[in-house]
């Protein structure tokens, strides 16, 4: 033990003694560690985001839209679409709710506008508030809760009712956070008044939309703001997941009926289950994590050659010092011990460094996906792990080297 605190301490007056080289070694090595664990903990702060917003819509749920597979043609590589797509129009989603006969709920939705203005009295949001018509199953199937409020009835559903539900940032900007005074206020969505009946739990942000910036009006009051051209969205959540592929055939089949397909040609829409985007968007973030994973390891190789190199020259440079050392009677052991030392102290000094910083940078990222802190302990032990490797690897051939050294001819050198 006091060998090693020994150790330490020369290593330290070493650093000390050439601070100019110690810190840009440091800095090497700090900057392929804070490059591997960032981008770890931004990929991480993504897959979480991702798979947060993802499960809202539950596990146990699929849907059917107008998007169609794509085919590739054999000999000129373009794609082409496997059938003529056709919106889903409120008649052909109202039908299929009232006919399948699964153990499930039905849940129909249609987008309205992404550009919409919503006005309280004098207060008013920027023009980029989602506006959705739904039915009154809707929120369950979607897992979407109230904060406060209730949901359409289903005689408001079926009629033109001017009543809405706001998501929560749009009822926090209107109501200056006081989202209880929401209820049964009118407010205008655009130039049509509504009165507010509910608001939304926080759904979070997504990559691609804020799902606390919107309004929810009954799917026929959409119709009659927004018209009937857009399609629809058929949402159906199983009572058993065990059952939700059984579901899927029987929703598919239906579907065909309902469009009234010919036996043997290609479905004109989609059975989509939430679980296949998560497993694409796993893949990607697999891809990413590969790549900075190669970006580290190549930066890191270049830190090993550079402490080597480092080391190298202290081994140069301190000759005499290893003589004296040598000649006062210390062994091979105790001279190569102390450089290994030296050399695994910069890289783990290094190494810290580059943990905290890209840390923080990942949690950076994080912040913007609306994720809380990450403390990435998997990456944090490889990234010390690694900076030990690094010491070592780096400092064994100049440590094997001080250590060899002839006493006589160390003690001649200039």
């Amino acid at each position: 033990m006091k060998q090693i605190v020994f150790n330490v301490s020369l290593a330290f007056r070493a650093v000390r003694t050439n601070r100019l080289r110690s810190v840009l070694t440091i800095s090497i090595i700090g900057i392929g560690i804070m490059a591997l664990v960032g981008i770890l903990t931004a990929v991480d702060a993504l897959k979480s985001s991702v798979l947060t917003n993802f499960s809202r819509m539950g596990a146990n749920s699929f849907q059917i839209n107008n998007d169609i597979v794509k085919k590739k043609k054999p000999k000129k590589g373009s794609f082409t679409a496997s059938a003529d797509e056709k919106n889903i129009t409120y008649d052909e989603a109202r039908t299929f709710r009232e006919r399948f006969s699964f153990p499930a709920k039905v849940g129909m939705s249609v987008r309205g506008t992404v550009i919409a203005t919503v006005h309280y009295n004098s207060v008013k949001t920027n023009p980029n508030v989602r506006v959705t018509g739904i039915d009154d199953n809707y929120l369950q199937v979607s897992d979407t809760k109230l904060e406060i409020g209730r949901n359409f009835t289903p005689a408001e559903v079926g009629t033109v009712s001017y009543v809405c539900i706001l998501g929560i940032g749009t009822a926090n900007t209107l109501f200056n956070k006081k989202v209880k005074n929401a209820i049964d206020q009118i407010i205008s969505i655009g130039d049509v008044k509504c009165r507010v009946i509910g608001v939304m739990e926080s759904k979070g942000s997504s990559m691609s939309m804020n799902g606390d910036n919107q309004v929810l009006v009954p799917v026929n009051t959409a119709r009659a703001m927004y018209g009937s051209n857009n399609s629809f969205l058929i949402t159906v959540g199983v009572d058993d997941v065990k059952l939700k592929d059984l579901a899927m055939d029987e929703a598919e089949g239906l579907f065909r009926v309902v469009r009234k397909l010919p036996l043997g040609a290609e479905n004109n829409f989609t059975v989509s289950q939430n679980n296949e985007l998560i497993d694409k968007l796993r893949e990607i973030i697999g891809y990413i994590r590969a790549a900075a994973v190669l970006i580290a390891v190549i930066t890191l190789l270049g830190s090993i050659v550079g402490l080597m190199n480092i080391m190298l020259v202290s081994v140069s440079e301190r000759t005499r010092e290893i003589g004296v050392c040598k000649a006062l009677g210390a062994p091979s052991k105790t001279i190569k011990n102390q450089f290994l030392t030296e050399s695994i102290m910069i890289s783990l000094m290094g190494g810290t460094s580059g943990v905290i910083l890209g840390m923080l940078l990942g949690n950076v990222i994080g912040l913007f996906l609306g994720i809380g802190f990450i403390v990435p302990w998997l990456w944090i032990t490889l990234g010390v792990s690694i900076c030990a490797i690094v010491g070592v690897v780096s400092g064994i051939y100049p440590a094997i080297k001080a250590s060899k050294l002839d006493p006589i001819v160390a003690l001649r050198y200039e």
